[in-house]
């Protein structure tokens, strides 16, 4: 026996399948008052589900529509996880596990170059935090702390590839040679990885040795 959804449930297939539709529209689909469907979408905004747009009309005031966010479209099945480990095994099985390594280490490099760019000319203290922004903002969780000789560890507790680096270690090794070459006066090792059964992956930078 099917469950009933829930009026949230609801509007999250009725704006799945239409991709912008203002608040009358959507009432059409509910019999529940106006003001209880627009609770439920200020819950679902405040969840970052849905979106919220004003459109402008050259007569009149202007109106809003709502539609799904990325993170909204998420919330129906999709083989985003599967699909990149899928294709890089079937490339293993075409060209070789060499050729895996090489695409991985490209991806390495094209990322490297990127924080290099960006953390060109900073100082090691500004570099370890802006490294952790830029991460983040790329889907990681980190959090920093310096220690009292001066060294940062960061502890990451979200690895947006996880499902590649289990199946392909040499992501977290890439990883370990970009951190390297960017903060290339000092030491980074890491102290656990999610990949290897750790609750999180945890690095340090160790401090520049400081000139006699």
């Amino acid at each position: 026996m099917k469950m009933k959804k829930t009026t949230k449930e609801r509007l999250i297939v009725i704006l799945k399948k239409n991709k912008a539709i203002t608040m009358d529209e959507l009432m059409k689909f509910f019999t529940i008052s106006e003001s209880a469907v627009r609770k439920h979408l200020h819950e679902l905004e405040n969840q970052e589900l849905v979106k919220k747009k004003k459109q402008k009309q050259e007569i009149g005031r202007p109106y809003y529509t709502y539609e799904l966010t990325e993170k909204g479209h998420g919330q129906f099945p999709n083989q985003y996880e599967q699909l990149p480990v899928e294709l890089l095994q079937d490339l293993e099985e075409l060209q070789g596990p060499e050729s895996v390594k090489a695409l991985l280490y490209k991806r390495m490099e094209r990322e490297q170059g990127q924080l290099l760019e960006k953390l060109d000319g900073k100082s090691f203290d500004e570099k370890a935090h802006a490294l952790v922004e830029m991460q983040n903002d790329a889907g990681y969780m980190i959090e920093i702390e310096k220690t009292s000789d001066g060294d940062y560890i960061l502890t990451n507790y979200n690895c947006p590839i996880v499902n590649i680096a289990k199946e392909y270690r040499h992501v977290c090794s890439n990883e370990k040679i970009m951190y390297n070459h960017v903060f290339d006066e000092s030491e980074v090792r890491p102290e656990g990885y999610i990949t290897t059964g750790a609750h999180v992956c945890k690095w340090v930078i160790k401090a520049p040795k400081k000139d006699d």
